[in-house]
């Protein structure tokens, strides 16, 4: 619980202090989703640790919510790739975090400072509705 409250702020605040690193959501039917990127050096090394997420300058965090349109978490499956201006791509391996009510879809990418990435969601909701998210990126080294 106390983690989950943690996350939470710590989303509201990153959604607050940075608009380059801002939340976003996408409604679909009676759901919504939403996904953030950030830095893992805005991890608090203890929340890090507790995750199992590696921190550091060259890394970032995908982080993927799926609401009902009441503002109960749902289960889904998520999976997608990042790829950079050269067109080389990695993989988003997706954890699933579960605290309380709330349910959480965690990967990590690597990137280089100032570096453009497209990302690429596919997200199977509840019924089997599949949704398809596509955004842009920069990354920066936060030291």
């Amino acid at each position: 619980m106390r983690t989950s409250l943690w996350l939470c702020s710590f989303l509201l605040a990153t959604l607050v202090s940075s608009l380059s690193f801002a939340e976003q959501k996408v409604i679909a039917g009676n759901y919504e989703i939403h996904y953030i990127v950030i830095p893992t050096t805005f991890l608090r090394p203890s929340i890090a640790h507790e995750y199992g997420l590696p921190r550091g300058k060259n890394k970032a965090l995908v982080n993927v919510s799926v609401l009902t349109t009441e503002g109960r978490a749902v289960t889904a499956d998520i999976s997608g790739t990042t790829h950079n201006l050269l067109e080389q791509s990695q993989l988003l391996k997706f954890t699933k975090v579960e605290e309380g009510q709330a349910i959480y879809y965690l990967a990590l990418f690597v990137h280089a400072d100032e570096e453009h990435h497209r990302i690429e969601l596919d997200i199977t909701l509840p019924g089997n509705t599949r949704k398809k998210i596509s955004f842009m990126q920069k990354m920066y080294w936060e030291e």
